[in-house]
């Protein structure tokens, strides 16, 4: 690994915005007398959105909503899709989506004008969807706390998917919302190889961390499940099973899957962080990628840009469904009571 390598940082460079007409580049390194890019420091920019919960009409997901309080991401997990989507705000998906953070300190009061509104019917939230609703920075900010409190006063269904045990913290609100099945947790476990996950997911909770969450969870009455993803030919596709018998054996009650997804900026961070980081993998890991998807690493085509699709998308998915058969045959994550919903919040009780 090069010495200046940015430990505690997944992306190592700033890759170019699209949107922006000028930039700071380093295309001859050598000519620099001092390095242009430095590990940085986490920044944190507010915003006032006008609405929190977006609808989601991907057909790979089907009709949704979710909700986002913080835009960028400390975790740095390399592969995130979410890193292109900080360049709408003039960033880059790189350095900048892991150290310039954007929080959105109303999203509580935003939320609750939408479950307020005369057209809006209990449609399951999920927090986050984009970047994870439990980073480093909801410690202080308590942001998802402020929202989980509005979904406890008017009895709304929630789901919750993150890779931080912070969650525990609101054990209380999860505990009073799994009393009326109103929620669910999922738990990402993208590898069990801690050598991994500390390049690859450098600021997240461990493999052991999470499991000890699930299992916190499953006891206090919180149904749990994980999602194995996203899931890298020649990194960790091999781990599926054990990953999915650690989990059960902890009391995740699911357990789902998506293949690895290189889309815009993402493509250029993943290249440059796979030669850095496994040199030796480099091309099998890029042409596996590629054949899941067409001979492409970039891959926007609905029904096959999460699953994959050939041969070793085949394997990989039978590998998947049997290791479930085999350790959650039985469990399944109970349905939510869409009937718990308050409409006007507490008021309607009198």
């Amino acid at each position: 690994m090069e010495d200046s390598y940015f430990k505690g940082r997944g992306a190592q460079i700033k890759t170019e915005n699209r949107f922006l007409k000028s930039q700071v580049v380093a295309q001859h390194i050598e000519g620099l007398d001092e390095p242009l890019l430095e590990s940085p420091h986490t920044q944190l920019f507010h915003e006032n959105p006008k609405k929190i919960i977006n609808k989601v009409d991907s057909p790979d997901l089907g009709m949704m909503y979710s909700a986002n309080p913080y835009q960028g991401c400390e975790h740095g997990c390399i592969y995130c899709y979410a890193r292109n989507t900080h360049e709408y705000y003039g960033f880059s998906a790189g350095l900048d989506f892991e150290s310039k953070i954007i929080v959105k300190q109303n999203a509580a009061r935003l939320l609750e004008q939408q479950l307020l509104s005369k057209n809006w019917n209990a449609v399951p939230i999920m927090l986050s969807g984009n970047t994870d609703c439990y980073q480093p920075q909801e410690r202080k900010l308590e942001i998802t706390r402020s929202m989980l409190k509005v979904m406890v006063q008017y009895r709304h269904p929630v789901s919750i998917i993150s890779k931080n045990s912070l969650v525990l913290r609101d054990l209380d609100l999860l505990q009073d919302l799994a009393s009326g099945n109103l929620v669910h947790v999922y738990i990402s476990i993208t590898t069990l190889n801690e050598n991994l996950r500390r390049v690859m997911e450098p600021r997240t909770a461990s493999a052991i961390k999470r499991l000890q969450t699930v299992e916190a969870l499953a006891k206090a009455g919180v149904p749990v499940g994980i999602m194995n993803a996203p899931i890298i030919p020649a990194l960790n596709h091999y781990e599926i099973p054990q990953v999915l018998k650690a989990a059960s054996d902890h009391g995740a009650q699911g357990a789902g899957m998506t293949i690895v997804r290189l889309n815009g900026s993402v493509g250029q961070l993943f290249e440059d962080w796979l030669g850095k980081n496994f040199p030796d993998r480099f091309d099998k890991v890029l042409n596996q990628i590629r054949s899941l998807h067409g001979g492409t690493i970039n891959d926007s085509r609905f029904g096959r840009r999460m699953t994959g699709e050939g041969n070793l998308a085949d394997s990989i998915h039978q590998l998947f469904r049997s290791a479930k058969k085999k350790y959650f045959k039985d469990k399944v994550m109970p349905p939510y009571d869409l009937t718990k919903f308050r409409k006007g919040g507490n008021l309607n009780l009198f």
